[in-house]
């Protein structure tokens, strides 16, 4: 249960700092971008790599730990290249799809009772993460919005305050 709360605090803080993290920033150059998707492949590789030398559940959840690592970092690339509060929820569900695939893994490990008990937790745990996920993405969108209203308006005004200057001036 504290495992989850310290979860959805992560998520709200990753996606609350987003915006101005991915604000300040303008996205990566082609090399950059296929560098580090090269690079992402390659520790995918040897997480899964890792995972050759084990064997029943344990090798199951070392997989499923290592794609979602994988997919996770991908989202991760995208968001710092795209720099939208869409790519931002992305991350976090990838984080949440990934979180939950680990959790059912290690739900295998236990058996009748625990076993459903283990996979309705993980499934609500999933479920509530990605309903965080939307919320930050909906409230980064509304700030968003609001900040281009609130430079609209400062716009209009200014607008406003050279037509009056022009006006004054065209009576002298």
């Amino acid at each position: 249960m504290l495992s989850r709360h310290i979860t959805v605090l992560g998520t709200a803080i990753s996606l609350g700092l987003a915006g101005a993290v991915y604000a300040a920033d303008g996205g990566m150059s082609k090399d950059e971008y296929k560098a580090e998707k090269d690079r992402i492949s390659k520790e995918a590789k040897a997480e899964k790599d890792k995972c050759k030398g084990m064997s029943g559940n344990a090798k199951d959840i070392c997989n499923a730990e290592a794609k979602g690592h994988e997919k996770v970092a991908k989202a991760e690339l995208e968001a710092r290249n795209k720099n939208t509060a869409k790519a931002q929820y992305n991350v976090a569900v990838a984080k949440a799809d990934a979180e939950y695939d680990v959790a059912k893994e290690r739900c295998d490990d236990k058996s009748g009772k625990d076993k459903d008990a283990c996979k309705k937790e993980a499934k609500a745990t999933h479920k509530q993460e990605k309903a965080d996920a939307k919320a930050g993405m909906k409230t980064a969108d509304a700030r968003n919005d609001a900040r281009a209203a609130k430079r609209d308006a400062a716009a209009e005004k200014r607008e406003a305050r050279a037509e009056k200057r022009e006006a004054e001036a065209g009576k002298k």
